[in-house]
């Protein structure tokens, strides 16, 4: 069998359906291979190698299963880069395939930049930002590559992994019963039962406990699961922002997610608790502000998270470290943690009620209009910038819907491929919501919505500017506009006739009047522009320093001192 049959046989056997890539002339072999597999599984070309591996990580988020991206050498290679990160940093499983020049090409110890044409190290560039690569070098090794490979990327903290492929080895011949096999590593990983006692105690004292979710819980599957534990023990919750879509935005317990841009009431809760229980969260500087020992004042922090290098950087003095997977502690959860005090969720409700609106601008306004009038079963991806944080902070997400965020890598123009994958992973249809900066990092992709049809919605949120930066350029800079505004050099297309140039279907919304009237149909792809007045701003916005319920714009002194004495 031929190396690359090989490759795409293992790739059939553990469910892989579809698989991005670019086509170049180190992965023809490979491209072959899974042409004449097409009814097993499908490789779609996308327009940039970037956009593959967005693509890879947006089926593998929603298929739940290891998202694949492929890529020649050199500027391929490279060209993935910002996706494997994006990846490495939001725990995605990804196997990435790049192709290499032949072994006989390759040089090797040699004191040379480059030997082959497009020759390019790409392992050296790679190994910070995934948890495997190798350059499988010899035909017999293909088996165990492929195996470890695969094992790395779902085991413990999942995560992107990269196998290398010289275009002889490609092409060679393998006897498939001969090959050495990978074996698994027995690793227990869990310190869960050693802390159960200190747990349960802590529990127990607690008044003012709340329940803090993290995207790992996403990661692992574990979101029905999570809400029943935290329906059965009646606490109160708040999330990361890229975990606000495990609760429906209606769930009565739910009550935003926290961080610099977060929820008043969500920040508000986390500052009168007693005891935070941390589930899949990384807690960074985003969620728990530039003073950590502050987070949550004088309250107690258990943390579960199946990575213990998270550990490392300590938030509370009182912090109970739990290293195991999110399935073992929620199956525990139960015998754990009693139902919190009637007193301390009337308290969170009337955090809610009072806080609750206090920010709505036009762009908080017409996400939760559009979002309302979504179906259920969609996934929504979105960009980076002022885009994603109105779509978390306003979007109620329904029972089944999910959505999707380049969440630590934070790089634009994740949303538009990482929609196309998520269409493939999920079969469902998806709306891509960018803002015009974003979506001119991708927006070749536009072409592939073009070709297949795929019945994607790309909201375009249009303030003529790059947003997020121009507010820091107004705060920090003497509102010295440059490559942000029009007059600083930033400008965008007009999208209508960009949307006619690729073939697809475009609606223009200007008014409140315009909005209402607009009903979303997913019979075709399509771009939605929303035109929004400039300056636009993200608000509540945390400012450096301060506690995280205190954000701007600042609440009255005398509301702010009643809220805190709750």
């Amino acid at each position: 069998m031929k190396v690359s049959d090989y490759i795409a046989e293992f790739l059939i056997e553990r469910g892989v359906s579809h698989v991005f890539g670019y086509p170049g002339g180190m992965v023809t072999h490979l491209m072959d291979s899974f042409s004449r597999r097409g009814e097993e599984i499908q490789a779609h070309v996308n327009y940039h190698e970037q956009a593959s591996a967005f693509s890879a990580c947006g089926y593998a988020q929603t298929a739940g299963i290891t998202g694949v991206a492929y890529a020649t050498s050199g500027p391929g290679a490279t060209n993935l880069i910002t996706g494997i990160a994006n990846a490495y940093f939001d725990s995605v499983p990804v196997l990435f395939l790049t192709g290499q020049v032949n072994t006989y090409e390759s040089r090797g110890s040699l004191p040379l930049r480059q030997q082959g044409f497009q020759e390019t190290d790409i392992l050296s560039m790679v190994k910070g930002i995934t948890k495997y690569c190798a350059y499988v070098s010899r035909l017999e090794d293909i088996r165990y590559e492929l195996e470890r490979a695969w094992y790395e990327a779902n085991q413990g903290r999942k995560g992107p992994v990269l196998l290398d492929l010289p275009m002889d080895v490609q092409r060679g011949v393998v006897d498939p019963a001969s090959l050495r096999a990978f074996r698994e590593a027995e690793e227990r990983l869990s310190n869960f039962e050693e802390k159960k006692e200190l747990c349960r105690a802590w529990a127990k004292e607690a008044k003012r406990p709340v329940l803090l979710v993290g995207a790992g819980v996403k990661q692992a599957g574990e979101e029905q699961a999570v809400r029943r534990m935290a329906e059965d023990l009646g606490l109160p919750v708040v999330s990361s922002m890229p975990a606000f879509d495990i609760f429906p935005g209606d769930a009565p317990g739910y009550f935003g997610f926290i961080g610099a841009y977060g929820s008043r009431t969500a920040n508000f809760i986390i500052a009168k608790s007693d005891l935070i229980i941390s589930v899949g969260s990384r807690l960074d500087v985003r969620q728990v502000g530039a003073r950590a020992q502050s987070f949550g004042g004088k309250a107690r922090l258990i943390r579960a998270d199946v990575d213990s290098a998270e550990f490392s950087r300590r938030i509370k003095e009182e912090e109970l470290q739990i290293t195991c997977d999110i399935q073992e502690f929620v199956r525990e959860a139960g015998d754990l943690f009693p139902k919190p005090p009637d007193e301390w969720l009337a308290v969170c409700k009337t955090l809610k009620e009072r806080l609750t609106g206090l920010d709505d601008r036009r762009p908080n306004i017409w996400i939760r209009k559009l979002g309302s009038k979504l179906q259920e079963d969609i996934v929504i991806t979105t960009d980076v910038g002022q885009n994603q944080v109105w779509v978390a902070q306003s979007l109620k997400v329904k029972d089944s819907q999910r959505v999707l965020f380049s969440g630590g890598h934070g790089a634009m123009g994740y949303a538009l491929p990482a929609a196309i994958g998520a269409y493939y992973g999920s079969e469902r249809p998806v709306v891509c919501f960018s803002g015009d900066g974003g979506i001119q990092m991708n927006i070749q992709e536009l072409q592939f919505l073009a070709r297949e049809r795929l019945p994607i919605i790309v909201v375009i949120l249009n303030n003529s500017a790059l947003g997020m930066i121009r507010h820091f350029q107004e705060m920090y800079f003497n509102s010295n506009y440059f490559q942000t505004k029009a007059e600083g050099g930033y400008t965008a297309p007009d999208f209508g006739k960009l949307a006619a140039a690729y073939g697809l279907s475009y609606c223009r919304i200007e008014t409140d009047e315009e909005l209402e009237s607009y009903e979303p149909t997913f019979l075709e792809p399509q771009i939605v522009e929303l035109v929004l007045p400039e300056p636009t701003y993200v608000f509540p916005k945390l400012e450096f320093g301060k506690p995280n319920q205190d954000q701007e714009p600042l609440l009255e002194r005398s509301l702010y001192q009643e809220l805190m004495e709750l």
